[in-house]
């Protein structure tokens, strides 16, 4: 076994034993330790899987596919404030699009990209589960809903401060 230089804190490893006592079959505690691994190092590079897969057990091919699957897993790295736009039909008929073209020209990005400083980082999604009050956006783990562009712009002068 080939020691990778990844390695969990000692109190992401007393979390990790706690999330594999709670669940006998590793697979079911697939997604709870890869929360605790974007947790602890910000993205879920291959080093990153190939550590897990020496944990848990499976092929780094069987954690890549779990990981690529769900759109909340970061395989590169996100800014300081990674924003998640939802674009699924009640945000897109409410005005999210509009809010994108904004978002992309605040910020000088493009979907999928970081800001030079770091900063920010912007993808769109396909749902938040927020349909009443679309359209909606996170940013980290913050929900914002009723979106407007000038409450965008609020929200994000509230961040650069």
């Amino acid at each position: 076994m080939n020691k990778t230089a990844v390695e969990f804190s000692e109190q992401a490893r007393k979390t990790l034993e706690d999330i594999l006592n709670r669940y006998p079959d590793k697979r079911s505690a697939m997604l709870p330790v890869l929360h605790l691994a974007q947790d602890e190092f910000n993205v879920l590079s291959d080093e990153v899987i190939e550590y897990l897969s020496e944990i848990m057990g499976f092929s780094p091919a069987y954690i890549k596919g779990v990981v690529t699957f769900y759109k909340l897993f970061n395989t590169k790295p996100v800014g300081k404030y990674h924003i998640q736009l939802c674009t699924n039909i009640s945000c897109s008929l409410l005005g999210s699009e509009d809010i994108l073209a904004y978002l992309k020209e605040r910020l000088g990005l493009n979907e999928g990209e970081v800001s030079v400083d770091g900063k920010f980082s912007l993808v769109t999604v396909e749902c938040l589960g927020s349909c009443g009050t679309a359209p909606v956006m996170q940013i980290n783990d913050t929900y914002y809903e009723n979106l407007t562009i000038q409450k965008v712009d609020e929200i994000l002068k509230g961040l650069d401060g």
